[in-house]
């Protein structure tokens, strides 16, 4: 068997999380940074532009979701985290494999769209300051994009018709397992349209396939 042409990233531990976590709140005011359930569902937002994002457009929207100047200086261990995550959920993208998304269970009464709100919302922030894929033909981004923001209040999509038509075709979760599932599933969909594979030039040679999740992603 030949060597890997890319090597694995290595998956954040509970403990970078909680660093991270704890960076991002020692931002200094008036920056308002993203958490990092947000930071996640920002970065597979901008892992989805047909065009790569280079570092420094990606990272001062989770730096302040306001759009404000950064600091002269940004810690340098949470860029390394952050791009840590990049690097991970970029090999999950581009090999279309199932991965966990930052989603932390909240207390027993919240609904799965209520525990997933956070992700999907870092998402939306990403394709309002990366908006190349929403520039794409709607009729294939309909169905993933639905998915993801059928946890979204409706108001906020006031004026994407067909995308609230879509929506209202849905039936919500049932649970914390099926939405964390919807939300990789959704995202590997758009990849197909945004980030499509190339064509294996080997005969018999078969592209990535969609692994099941090990399991559900909950936190």
């Amino acid at each position: 068997m030949s060597a890997p042409q890319h090597r694995a990233a290595e998956a954040l531990s509970e403990a970078d999380l909680e660093r991270l976590q704890a960076l991002l709140d020692a931002l200094p005011a008036p920056l308002e940074p993203l958490d990092v359930s947000m930071a996640d569902g920002y970065l597979c937002g901008v892992l989805l532009q047909p065009e790569a994002v280079p570092l420094e457009r990606w990272l001062p929207p989770i730096i302040d979701s306001e759009g404000r100047p950064l600091p002269a200086r940004v810690n340098d261990e949470l860029i390394a985290l952050l791009r840590r995550r990049h690097k991970e959920l970029n090999l999950a993208i581009v090999g279309r494999q199932w991965f966990d998304p930052w989603v932390f269970e909240l207390d027993e009464d919240a609904s799965p769209s209520e525990t997933v709100l956070p992700w999907v919302a870092g998402f939306a922030h990403a394709l309002d300051a990366h908006p190349a894929l929403m520039k794409l033909p709607e009729e294939p981004l309909l169905e993933p994009l639905a998915a993801l923001y059928l946890h979204l209040d409706p108001e906020d999509l006031e004026d994407a018709d067909a995308l609230l038509e879509e929506i209202e075709s849905l039936e919500p979760p049932p649970d914390l397992e099926a939405a964390v599932e919807g939300l990789v599933s959704a995202v590997l969909m758009l990849a197909d349209v945004s980030r499509p594979l190339k064509p294996q030039t080997s005969a018999g040679r078969a592209g990535p396939g969609r692994s099941r999740p090990r399991q559900s992603g909950r936190r």
